[in-house]
């Protein structure tokens, strides 16, 4: 079986995640994430828990502030996304990605809407942060990798302006970038025309109705759940980082849901299903699929550090307890280990689906409130993260998940425990 997994599966698994879409696509979204968690601290302070000190907050003037910090940060992810994917595709590739970026930021914005009419009747140009939030994640996608792909292929076949030698390197990229630039421009803009004659909208708008709301679809259902609290921990079974693979599929996805519910609330009106509300986000990934690392191990570290009788369980628990109160637990999967051990696979796979299945219950049925905008770094502790992204009810909700997880890894655990135990006291013996 080992061999089978070794010289068939995982290699597979591999030459996909290693596409250069792939590499693109995560690591490019990774230029989005730290505005994105530095809006969500303006967002949580404009809408701080405590009344009165958010009313301090309004009448001092501070919170238009907090607003304008959020939406210049949170609101521009997926702006930043278009640069970041394009411009990691072709640094991935050997060459100097920069100008990539700038051609599918310009690209991202020309399939936007750019016109608004004001109270005088005239068309004015804008930028619309509707769309360069949340609900343009998924044509940010599609552009970066795109200009990403058309820019290498330009540079690859040398179908570009060379400049002599002596010319500094800047103005030297920017005569390189001339050529693919104006092919991509050109391309874009007739797309746009006829998308706009087609279909009377622009190609932004029509990717966010035809692909995105439909995949926001698909990972905001219990199969979305199922399927991602199974995959995560089955990739890493077989040493695959599984949380970067599925999450940087599912990722622009989740926050995307993240930023539609934040939307709603922005509107006024009542964040719940009715009014087209997301379960499934990012929070509920983060918070409650790997909080406290892939499998949710917390329970399975607590029983090695503190109920083990076997020298190696203590030792691992030991070196495992302080990395998984900040959502790390590498010691404990590769030192236990559950990484290839076909009997920690059961809980280490079902604690992540049965734990989805709770929280997606609890806020279904509203006895936890969905999830707004703020998002917090994957590394905050646990029960500190459910409190500030949904209240006391979602941390109350936190602690019996951590609670459960030690019932369910205990019986598979107490196997290896008894195990190692054995063959220490032979060893003595």
């Amino acid at each position: 079986m080992k061999d089978f997994l070794n010289n068939k599966v995982i290699p597979k698994m591999m030459v996909f995640i290693n596409t250069k879409a792939i590499r693109g696509l995560k690591d490019g979204l990774l230029y989005s994430m730290p505005m994105m968690i530095i809006g969500s601290i303006f967002l949580l302070l404009a809408n701080f828990p405590y009344t009165p000190f958010a009313n301090w907050l309004g009448s001092v003037g501070i919170t238009p502030v907090l607003n304008q910090a959020y939406e210049s940060t949170f609101n521009i992810m997926a702006l930043i996304a278009s640069i970041g994917i394009a411009y990691t595709y072709v640094k991935n590739e050997g060459y100097n990605g920069m100008p990539a970026g700038v051609i599918s930021l310009c690209t991202y914005l020309l399939f936007q809407p750019s016109q608004v009419t004001n109270q005088e009747g005239a068309n004015v140009g804008v930028i619309f942060k509707t769309w360069t939030g949340g609900q343009g994640m998924i044509g940010a996608i599609i552009i970066g990798l795109i200009v990403g792909w058309i820019y290498t292929v330009f540079l690859k076949k040398n179908i570009t302006i060379k400049m002599p030698e002596g010319v500094p390197e800047g103005v030297a990229a920017s005569f390189t970038a001339l050529i693919p630039g104006a092919v991509v421009i050109i391309a874009a803009s007739i797309i746009y025309a006829v998308v706009k004659n087609m279909f009377d909208t622009t190609p932004m708008e029509w990717i966010y109705k035809t692909i995105q709301i439909p995949l926001q679809g698909l990972t905001d259902s219990f199969g979305g759940v199922v399927a991602m609290g199974f995959l995560i921990p089955f990739f890493w079974f077989f040493g695959i980082h599984g949380s970067t693979l599925v999450g940087g599929i599912m990722g622009p996805l989740l926050t995307a849901n993240s930023a539609a519910n934040q939307a709603i609330l922005d509107s006024g009106r009542e964040l719940n299903l009715a009014n087209g509300g997301h379960i499934v986000t990012q929070q509920f990934l983060d918070q409650f699929m790997t909080v406290t690392g892939a499998g949710i191990t917390i329970g399975l570290v607590i029983y090695l550090t503190f109920f083990a009788k076997s020298n190696q369980c203590r030792q691992v628990g030991r070196l495992g307890i302080g990395p998984a109160c900040f959502n790390i637990n590498e010691p404990v999967l590769f030192g236990t280990p559950v990484v290839l051990n076909p009997i920690m696979a059961i809980p280490f796979m079902i604690m992540p689906v049965l734990s989805g299945t709770i929280q997606y219950l609890a806020i279904y049925t509203g006895l936890c409130p969905m999830y707004k905008g703020i998002l917090v770094p994957w590394t905050c502790p646990p029960i500190i993260s459910g409190f500030l992204i949904g209240g006391w009810r979602t941390a109350l909700l936190q602690v019996g998940i951590l609670a459960l997880s030690f019932f369910v890894y205990l019986p598979f655990i107490r196997v290896i425990d008894k195990m190692y135990e054995k063959q220490e006291n032979q060893t003595q013996g």
